[in-house]
C-alpha cells in the first residue's frame, strides 16, 4: 500500500525570509518596504495603456470596450493569483522566469525571460514616446523627440542611483496618479448621477446610442483586446521586486492581495465613465480621455492638470519598464542564461549593465520618434507587447500546474494556493489559446502575433541548443536563508565570456 509523504509546510520566517537562490549567483540589496511595493505593484501597471490607451479601445470597440476590459480583467485575476502561489512559497528576482526554469529546464526559462525583458524594454520606449509627446502638448516649444529623451535621461539616472531611491520615486509617482484616478472616478459618478452642476444625466445614450453597444461589430474586440492585454501588463511587477524586499514572501502576500483588485477598479471604472459620458466616436477620446470627460463637464483648467497627471503616470511607468526588464536581465544573467556582463553591480547593489542595456532601447525609440509619428508607434508597439504578455501569461498558467502537481507529490503545503485547481488552471490555458487563435484570425492582429512568435521561436531554439551545451545554474538551485544581500559584483563563469 503505499503511504503517502508527510506534509511539508512552508512557513514564513520571521524577522527574515528565504530566498531561492542558485550556487555562486549575485545577490541584490534587500531595500524595498512594504509600503512601497505596494505602489510598485500599482505603478506599473498605470501608465500609458490606462491613460492613452484606454481612449484607442474606447474608439474601436465602442461601448463594448467594457467587456474587454472585465474579460481580461478576471483572466488577469486567475493568472496573479497562479503566481502568487508561485511566488510566496519561492520569492526571487527571476520570479516566473526562473519558475519555469525549475519545473520545465533552462530552456523554458530563458525563453520566457527573454521575451518578458524585451517586451518592457518596448514598454520603457512606449512610455517614453508617450511622454515626450505630452511633454510638447504642454510645451509646445519642446520638440516631442527631444522630451522623450530627457524622460529616458532621467529616470534611467533614478533607477541607477539605488534600488531605495527607485522604490521611494515609485511610491511617489504611484501615490499621484492614484489620487487623481479616485477623484475622477467620484467626478464621473456625480455626473453620471446627473448630480454635477450644468452637465444633464446621460443615462444610455451613449451606451446605447449611436450604432449601440457594440457600433463596429463584436470582432472590433479582437485588435482592442491586444491594447488592453498590453495596459494590464505590469500586475507581476511585485514579484520581480521580490528579490530586493525586505521581507520577500510577505511582501508579495499583501501586494498581490490588494493591488489586483484596485487595478481592476481604476481600469474597468475609468473605462465605464468614458463610455458613458462620451460618444465613443468623439476625436478628443483618441487623444485623452481623461482630459475629454473633464472638458465636458467644464472644470476649469481640468484639461491641463489631467495632461500633467497623465505626464506624472507614464514617468511612473517608464520607471517601473527600467527596473522590471534590468532585473530579469540580471536573474537570466545570474543563472548562466544570459551574459555575464548583466550581473555586473555598483557599490549600492544596482545592476548597472543591465539597466544600461534597457535604457538603450528607450533611447533607441526615443530617437525613432523623431522619424515617425507617435500614433504609429503606439500601435506598431503595443500590438507586438500584447502578445508577448499572452505568452507570458500561458507560462505562468503551465508552470504552476507543474509546479502544484510537484507540490503534491512531495507532500507540501503551500501558504497561497490557486482557486479550484486544476479546474480553473486548465481553463485559463485553454482561453489563452482560444484567444492566441482569434488573434491568428484577425487580420489587424496577425501581423504582431507572427513576430512574436518568430521572435519566440529564435530565442527558444537558442535556449535549446545552450542549454545542451551549457547547462544553467538552475540544476543546483537551493533554498538558502537570507544573508545581506549585497552583490560582490563578481562576473559567472560560463559559456557567454
Amino acid at each position: 500500500m503505499d503511504i503517502p509523504p508527510p506534509k511539508k509546510t512552508l512557513t514564513e520566517p520571521t524577522p527574515e525570509s528565504t530566498m531561492t537562490q542558485v550556487p555562486g549567483a549575485p545577490l541584490l540589496r534587500a531595500s524595498i518596504n512594504s509600503r512601497q511595493m505596494s505602489m510598485i505593484a500599482i505603478g506599473g501597471v498605470i501608465g500609458a495603456g490606462l491613460f492613452v490607451g484606454s481612449g484607442s479601445v474606447v474608439n474601436t470597440a465602442g461601448p463594448a470596450a467594457l467587456v474587454a476590459y472585465t474579460g481580461c480583467g478576471l483572466l488577469v485575476v486567475l493568472i496573479m493569483r497562479m503566481l502568487a502561489e508561485l511566488s510566496v512559497a519561492s520569492p526571487t528576482t527571476g520570479s516566473f522566469a526562473a519558475y519555469a526554469s525549475r519545473e520545465f529546464g533552462s530552456w523554458a526559462g530563458q525563453t520566457i525571460g527573454w521575451l518578458y525583458a524585451y517586451s518592457w524594454s518596448i514598454t520603457v520606449g512606449i512610455e517614453a514616446v508617450i511622454g515626450g509627446g505630452l511633454v510638447h502638448e504642454l510645451w509646445p516649444q519642446v520638440p516631442a523627440w527631444l522630451a522623450a529623451l530627457v524622460c529616458m535621461v532621467l529616470l534611467t539616472g533614478c533607477n541607477l542611483l539605488t534600488v531605495r531611491a527607485y522604490g521611494e520615486v515609485e511610491f511617489w509617482f504611484s501615490a499621484i496618479k492614484v489620487g487623481a484616478i479616485c477623484l475622477f472616478l467620484v467626478l464621473g459618478v456625480v455626473a453620471i448621477a446627473g448630480w454635477f452642476p450644468g452637465v444633464p444625466a446621460p443615462g444610455t445614450s451613449n451606451l446605447l446610442g449611436d450604432g449601440g453597444f457594440a457600433p463596429h461589430g463584436w470582432a472590433a474586440l479582437l485588435p482592442a483586446l491586444l491594447v488592453v492585454m498590453f495596459s494590464y501588463n505590469g500586475t507581476e511587477v511585485v514579484t520581480i521586486a521580490a528579490g530586493e524586499a525586505v521581507r520577500p514572501a510577505e511582501a508579495v502576500r499583501k501586494a498581490m492581495r490588494s493591488t489586483v483588485l484596485r487595478i481592476l477598479t481604476f481600469y474597468i471604472g475609468s473605462v465605464a465613465v468614458f463610455v458613458t459620458l462620451m460618444p465613443s466616436d468623439d476625436a478628443s477620446i483618441t487623444r485623452s480621455p481623461y482630459a475629454a470627460v473633464l472638458e465636458k463637464l467644464g472644470i476649469p483648467g481640468g484639461a491641463l492638470i489631467m495632461q500633467f497627471l497623465v505626464l506624472v503616470a507614464v514617468l511612473s511607468c517608464l520607471n517601473s519598464g527600467i527596473y522590471t526588464s534590468s532585473r530579469m536581465l540580471f536573474a537570466l544573467s545570474s543563472n548562466g542564461e544570459a551574459p555575464a556582463a548583466l550581473t555586473r553591480t555598483s557599490r549600492r547593489g544596482v545592476p548597472v549593465t543591465a539597466i544600461l542595456a534597457v535604457s538603450a532601447v528607450g533611447f533607441t525609440t526615443g530617437f525613432a520618434n523623431y522619424f515617425f509619428s507617435t500614433s504609429s508607434l503606439f500601435v506598431l508597439l503595443t500590438g507586438t507587447t500584447g502578445s508577448i504578455v499572452v505568452l507570458v501569461y500561458l507560462c505562468i498558467a503551465a508552470t504552476q500546474i507543474r509546479s502544484r502537481s510537484r507540490a503534491r507529490r512531495e507532500g507540501i503545503e503551500l501558504p497561497v494556493r490557486m482557486w479550484g485547481f486544476p479546474y480553473i488552471s486548465w481553463a485559463v490555458i485553454v482561453l489563452l489559446l482560444a484567444f492566441t487563435a482569434m488573434l491568428a484570425v484577425n487580420t489587424d492582429t496577425r501581423p504582431p502575433l507572427v513576430l512574436t512568435l518568430i521572435a519566440a521561436s529564435v530565442a527558444m531554439a537558442f535556449a535549446v541548443v545552450r542549454q545542451r551545451r551549457t547547462p544553467s545554474r538552475t540544476d543546483a538551485a537551493r533554498t538558502v536563508t537570507s544573508q545581506p544581500r549585497l552583490a560582490e559584483n563578481e562576473v559567472a563563469r560560463d559559456g557567454w565570456n
